[in-house]
């Protein structure tokens, strides 16, 4: 059995970058992964062109039942850290909007990098086989097809199970289940949600988007496009609150963000002869503006409507309420909430408190960002944090 001093399950974002970091610190890192070659969720992300980080980076873009956890490893690995890695291996990147920062050729330069810093510190990789672990004394002993090797470290880095046609499973949370750590209920996040019933009249608008303010019952409010689709709501504000959101729970939309108080009223006084409906479509697109006009029962010219009503129709549309009945779940999440505890781990370290030797870092841990970039660069700034003390 080949000795190491850590063993590394999962060769995604926070995996390569912990077994990059601890091996050019001179350890001796052995890389696993059940998939055919590592970095597979990288090389899908930003269609393809991986949003690896965002430049607004904060706490509080962040999801967790402890909402300071997150603070320690993100100071010590700050997306300008990443940058600068990105830069010295001249891949060009370009900011898109909102702080997202892509490359600008393909995601698989990413994942060249990351692999080209793991054989810098001669990390050693294997491929294509499910892991099965068990401790022994002071060491995890792994088994992977006709191999097994062991350390007195071991990492969890396989993430959760969304995206389940790239592989994804929840042999994160059936481990540390295993070795008693708790978690925080695992719920599919920043995905497309479901509509049904009076909703469902919205499904002619298929394909049709609009700049919108989104917000669930908790959470802050999205200033980001929504999309209509056949089943329900998507576009990046339905993802971003959709973490946030709660079955049974309403989402707000505000259809006219950019409206001054009281706009329609003021056009009545201005131009009282022009058709409502008209006013609408200025600020959304046309198909959109008619069926909301139809849903509002509003037609003629704005001269014809009182002002209680026009008040009522403003409010209407800068607060469009909607119940969805459900999501497109794990299959179309981007990511998913909740996972292993953060009170079961040191948050300078990702190192288990009742398991020394034990770590989880990136999406395992019940630690969920925005949309955008955040979420890689909580995988790089957790497999950091604990790459340096491996």
């Amino acid at each position: 059995m080949k000795q190491y001093d850590a063993i590394i399950l999962g060769a995604g974002a926070a995996g390569l970058m912990a077994a990059l970091v601890a091996g050019q610190r001179g350890r001796r890192v052995l890389l696993i992964d059940h998939a055919d070659e590592p970095g597979k969720k990288i090389l899908i992300s930003g269609g393809g062109r991986c949003n690896f980080t965002n430049l607004h980076t904060a706490p509080d873009r962040y999801v967790s039942a402890n909402p300071h956890f997150m603070k320690s490893a993100l100071a010590r690995y700050a997306p300008s850290d990443f940058i600068a890695l990105v830069e010295r291996h001249g891949i060009a990147w370009h900011e898109k909007t909102l702080g997202q920062l892509f490359c600008d050729g393909s995601a698989r330069q990413i994942v060249a990098m990351l692999w080209d810093e793991c054989n810098r510190g001669g990390v050693e990789l294997w491929l294509g086989q499910s892991a099965e672990v068990e401790r022994r004394g002071e060491a995890f002993e792994i088994r992977c097809g006709g191999r097994s090797a062991s350390a007195p470290r071991l990492v969890i880095a396989t993430g959760g199970p969304s995206i389940p046609k790239m592989g994804a499973t929840s042999f994160a949370y059936d481990l540390a289940r295993r070795f008693g750590l708790k978690l925080v209920e695992p719920r599919p996040g920043l995905m497309p949600l479901t509509l049904a019933g009076d909703d469902l009249l919205f499904r002619d608008l298929s394909g049709v988007a609009a700049p919108v303010v989104a917000r669930a019952a908790k959470g802050p409010a999205f200033r980001e496009a929504a999309l209509f689709t056949h089943r329900g709501r998507a576009g990046p504000a339905i993802l971003q609150v959709s973490s946030y959101w709660r079955n049974g729970e309403a989402i707000r939309i505000d259809f006219v963000p950019d409206a001054a108080p009281h706009w329609l009223t003021e056009a009545k006084r201005t131009d009282p002869r022009r058709p409502v409906r008209k006013l609408i479509e200025e600020r959304l697109p046309a198909r959109l503006a008619e069926v909301l006009g139809q849903q509002l029962a509003i037609d003629g010219p704005i001269g014809g409507l009182a002002d209680k009503r026009l008040f009522e129709v403003e409010q209407r549309l800068s607060a469009w309420e909607f119940t969805p009945n459900g999501s497109e779940g794990y299959a179309k999440a981007e990511v998913t909430t909740g996972g292993i505890a953060t009170a079961e781990l040191k948050s300078r370290t990702m190192e288990a408190t009742k398991r020394p030797g034990l770590f989880v870092i990136g999406e395992a841990v019940d630690v969920t960002g925005w949309l955008g970039g955040y979420n890689f660069q909580w995988a790089w700034a957790s497999g950091v944090a604990t790459g340096e003390v491996l």
